[in-house]
């Protein structure tokens, strides 16, 4: 069995063909730039790699050169489903659902709490319905996994019926990724699954921190939408709400001119006014850019801050656990996050530090430290590829 994975974006399609039980990618790939005459779809099949033009391509037409493939592969008859990556559920959804049309007017009716994604989400699922109409077509929601925070954790301090008749709170984002490491750090330090605390770090361009317990998330830092929380590539994360009266007040800006900013530049490129990307911030720094050590500063204190406050959120803490583009690959992020944690009784192993990267998965943490620190490369393809699989062979929704 064989589970079509896909995750659209405005512009974009990634796509995987997967087996739940994990493995390779039978073929995958990237669609991008489509409705642009420089759309391109690339193909990674077995070791090889080809990049076709798709000019002027839409989802559609990505779809479809995904189903050409797949015939031409061989692997059409073994695609038994599809699961697609939806942002945002809202309340509405706290697990993965079969697509019906409920649930594409549910997704519709979640798209102002996620403007840019879920009409790019709802084309993808309706150029996969075209193309493979007898398959099962499943959601599986970035916010779902963070529908068990409790009320403490998802409230704002905020008038009653803003909530009420806008659902305005702390929704979270990364869920699925959240999820997939905090499961594998379960089995791979033999926790009990009914009864371990794990504060989870997804760290990339967008960043978050999940505190899980005993499976269940009880608080992330992500919130009503992804630019609350952390510092990252270009989104502020926390700031005084006030900023935006001020700013439009001040510098006459919009509110809409304020948020863009927050959003696109803002984060490490705002702080460092060079770039968003982790590796070029840390070969400034050490080459003496003062912009790109303090986007390094900031971000490595404003993480560990994080992570440190969620010990209030769990009973006990068995692990903290390192995901993502950053949290996989910089030696130097989880260093400086590891030795900011030193109240927490952790002690790092520099040696075992320094050889993870590049995805690799270990113990980055010395056999004397309280709280075990671990790296985990994330699969967010296989969690959906799982979720959906259990769906079809007739699992709840």
């Amino acid at each position: 069995m064989q589970v079509l994975v896909l995750n659209a974006g405005s512009s974009s399609l990634k796509f995987a063909v997967m087996a739940p039980q994990g493995g390779e990618p039978a073929l995958s790939g990237l669609a991008e730039r489509l409705g642009t005459a420089q759309a391109s779809i690339r193909l990674d099949r077995g070791g090889e790699r080809v990049t076709e033009a798709l000019a002027g391509g839409s989802h559609r037409e990505a779809v479809a050169r995904v189903l050409k493939e797949l015939e031409t592969l061989g692997l059409r008859a073994q695609v038994a489903a599809v699961g697609h990556r939806v942002v945002h559920g809202g309340e509405l959804f706290a697990a993965p659902a079969r697509i019906t049309p409920e649930v594409m007017a549910a997704i519709r009716a979640c798209v102002p709490l996620a403007p840019l994604h879920n009409p790019a989400n709802l084309a993808g699922i309706v150029a996969a319905q075209e193309a493979f109409p007898e398959l099962l077509q499943v959601a599986v929601f970035d916010t779902a996994f963070h529908q068990t925070l409790p009320p403490v954790a998802y409230r704002y301090a905020v008038p009653e019926e803003w909530y009420e008749k806008r659902r305005v709170r702390r929704y979270g984002f990364h869920g699925t990724s959240h999820q997939f490491v905090a499961q594998e750090a379960v089995q791979r330090l033999n926790l009990d699954p009914a009864q371990h605390g794990l504060i989870t770090a997804h760290l990339g361009n967008g960043a978050s921190v999940a505190a899980v317990r005993d499976g269940r998330s009880v608080d992330t830092s992500m919130g009503l939408t992804p630019l609350e929380g952390l510092v990252m590539g270009t989104r502020s994360g926390n700031v005084d709400p006030g900023l935006v009266a001020f700013m439009v007040r001040e510098a006459g800006l919009s509110v809409e001119e304020v948020t863009d900013a927050l959003n696109t530049r803002s984060g490490l490129k705002g702080l460092s006014g060079l770039t968003n990307d982790m590796r070029e911030l840390e070969a400034a720094a050490a080459g003496g850019h003062a912009g790109a050590q303090l986007a390094l500063d900031v971000f490595v204190y404003r993480l560990a801050q994080t992570m440190a406050s969620y010990v209030v959120s769990l009973d006990r803490l068995d692990a903290l656990v390192f995901t993502g583009g950053i949290g996989e690959n910089s030696v130097g992020v989880r260093a400086r996050v590891m030795a900011r944690l030193h109240g927490l009784g952790l002690v790092p192993d520099p040696a075992a530090n320094a050889a993870l990267s590049g995805g690799r998965s270990g113990v980055v943490s010395a056999p004397e430290s309280r709280v075990t620190v671990l790296v985990i490369g994330t699969n967010e393809e296989l969690m959906i590829a799982r979720q959906t699989a259990e769906i079809t062979q007739g699992g709840a929704a």
